[in-house]
């Protein structure tokens, strides 16, 4: 994939300022209503809305640095219509149109190329749901499919409109101001219909003032195995609905339950074990628990309280690719406070035959 820098053409160490210029002159440069029947200016169009949607942030631009395209998840199918925490940037014209408010202070183009964009941005629609959905280590080792429930907003059957006398219909109204460019005419959501274009004529009983009843919804939501806490799921269209009946995203983010014994890190999973001080001596095997079942770990001779021993391909999988994490056990031995006589008679004698051995010093960090 191209660099997101040559894009744009500018520096790896260019501005934030220095990154919009440039997405400002590329974007009026290949802009679809400029260059109508034109499939390679369009699709340079979306390469530099991409690119500047990634190098606006601070923590995209970041991740691309350090992991290139991989790091914000480009090149990558979408799940369900979206999976993000890094966020792929995949984008349609509604999204590219939709980010012009960062450099022209709202979306003029469709005035000021002429209006009327044959397949341009439709109307606003509802707004999105936000859900958390708390998940097991073991959900969340092998993915899960679940059912939630959730209400939405959706216009109460029955509900009649008239065409919105203040816009005409068209769910924008227009305003003129004078730029460096010389005049431009900017269009802004219509305040009258909330950019839908519509007034409520008739309100069925029942429904609110806005013509919109709650309504409950069962949503099977199938969640991939390595997702983590701050990983989210889109899913288009699910979210409220608007008068006209067009949608907004449920957006389902995940928590991880705590576990009893396992902590995370990335695709890792670590654990403690006590082992006996024999053990740890003589070495010999145990058994581990891991995400998903219990596996023997074998113990070398004279290991130390704190080593960590690695078992491969037993943590969590990675969630865009093949790649397994591990399960690293601490080991901690265990030195019990009684023993029975015969054993302390062994130690007695093990105590007499063992060799002289000069014990190490540290400083202490206070």
């Amino acid at each position: 994939m191209k660099d997101l820098y040559d894009i744009l053409g500018i520096a790896k160490d260019a501005t934030s300022n220095d990154i919009k210029k440039a997405y400002r002159k590329l974007a009026m440069k290949y802009h679809p209503d400029k260059n109508p029947d034109d499939n390679q200016a369009e699709q340079k169009f979306k390469e530099a809305a991409e690119a500047y949607a990634v190098l606006k942030d601070e923590t995209k631009r970041s991740r691309y640095d350090q992991f290139g395209h991989a790091g914000v998840g480009m090149g990558d199918s979408g799940h369900g219509g979206g999976f993000g925490g890094g966020g792929s940037v995949h984008m349609s014209m509604d999204d590219i149109f939709s980010q012009f408010g960062d450099i022209f202070g709202g979306s003029p183009f469709e005035s000021f190329f002429g209006g009327n964009r044959q397949g341009g941005r439709s109307r606003k629609g509802g707004s999105d749901i936000r859900i958390r959905l708390k998940l097991t280590y073991e959900e969340l080792a092998t993915g899960i499919e679940k059912k939630i429930k959730i209400k939405k907003r959706i216009p109460a059957p029955g509900v009649t409109f008239n065409t919105c006398a203040q816009c005409n219909g068209a769910g924008q109204v227009s305003r003129i101001s004078n730029t460096i460019l010389g005049q431009m005419r900017t269009a802004s959501e219509c305040p009258y219909c909330s950019g839908s274009g519509k007034t409520i004529n008739h309100r069925p009983a029942g429904a609110s003032p806005d013509g919109m009843l709650n309504k409950e919804e069962t949503i099977k939501v199938k969640i991939p195995a390595g997702v983590e806490s701050g990983n989210y799921l889109t899913l288009s269209n699910q979210g409220n609905q608007n008068i006209s009946g067009i949608a907004g995203d449920l957006i389902v983010v995940f928590d991880e339950i705590p576990h009893e014994y396992f902590v995370r890190d990335g695709e890792h999973v670590y654990i403690e074990l006590s082992i006996p001080y024999t053990t740890a001596t003589l070495g010999g095997t145990v058994k581990v628990p891991t995400l998903l079942s219990q596996v023997d770990l074998k113990i070398p001779a004279g290991i130390q309280s704190g080593q960590i021993l690695r078992l491969k391909n037993k943590g969590f999988p990675h969630l865009r690719g093949s790649r397994q994490g591990d399960q690293l056990v601490r080991l901690q031995v265990f030195t019990p406070k009684s023993i029975s006589r015969a054993e302390k008679k062994i130690l007695s004698q093990l105590e007499k035959e063992q060799k002289p051995i000069k014990m190490p010093y540290s400083k202490i960090d206070l």
